[in-house]
């Protein structure tokens, strides 16, 4: 069989597959194919998708890969990198408009798989403030803070002061953990204090802080450190 012909028919049994039974079915690798034949034409990709889970170790690492990292995989473009991280990107941003989409919201399922997907995979820590009307209701989501591994500075005038010009009731706090541990530290707990203390003077109520790693999670609500 023409080697051109016998690629066409494999891809072509992925997309069928897909069109009946969605990815349930799907190994990571299959996964990688069905995605790499829309930036590859008129070539087999299983060896790109199976480097590409032999560089990073799963599906979840590949589109959480740096653009660079993901280039330096044999046979993966600057166009095949961008699929990839577009996937990624609009992932995030479904779930950050299902997030507003919420009638209300406190902590809900929808609002950690956001931040998750948004920060829990970073290198850097990031400080995200989720600013709410009276009714509970999403304003925006900002990140206030891009620091180094281990490290996030952040003012509590810095937050309130966006949080006034936004007109908020409420606010939820979230930040990464790049370390994966997501017990809060003694700077995270006076933080939290410190920005809690401020915005009861304005009339503004802080809900939650949320700590975020890849797989795991930290409700300062839920621990009893928000009153």
């Amino acid at each position: 069989m023409d080697p051109i012909e016998d690629h066409r028919g494999h891809r072509r049994r992925l997309k069928e597959r897909f069109r009946t039974a969605g990815l349930a079915a799907f190994s990571d690798h299959e996964v990688l194919e069905l995605l790499l034949t829309y930036a590859i034409p008129q070539k087999d990709v299983k060896p790109q998708a199976k480097a590409l889970l032999s560089d990073f170790g799963s599906l979840k690492k590949v589109l959480d890969a740096d653009l660079t990292d993901l280039e330096k995989v044999p046979g993966i473009s600057v166009h095949s990198g961008i699929l990839l991280k577009l996937i990624k990107e609009t992932a995030a941003l479904y779930l950050q408009r299902k997030a507003l989409g919420k009638r209300q919201v406190t902590c809900t399922a929808e609002l950690l798989d956001y931040c998750r997907s948004v920060m829990g995979a970073k290198k850097d820590e990031e400080f995200a403030v989720i600013y709410l009307d009276a009714q509970n209701q999403i304003i925006a989501m900002e990140t206030i803070q891009c620091g180094i591994v281990n490290q996030a500075v952040v003012y509590p005038r810095q937050v309130l002061e966006s949080a006034l010009k936004k007109k908020a009731s409420a606010i939820i706090l979230a930040h990464n953990h790049p370390s994966g541990h997501v017990r809060p530290s003694e700077a995270d707990v006076r933080l939290t204090r410190m920005i809690e203390e401020t915005a009861k003077m304005l009339d503004i109520l802080v809900h939650d802080h949320i700590i975020l790693a890849e797989d795991r999670f930290f409700s300062f609500r839920e621990e009893g450190l928000i009153g």
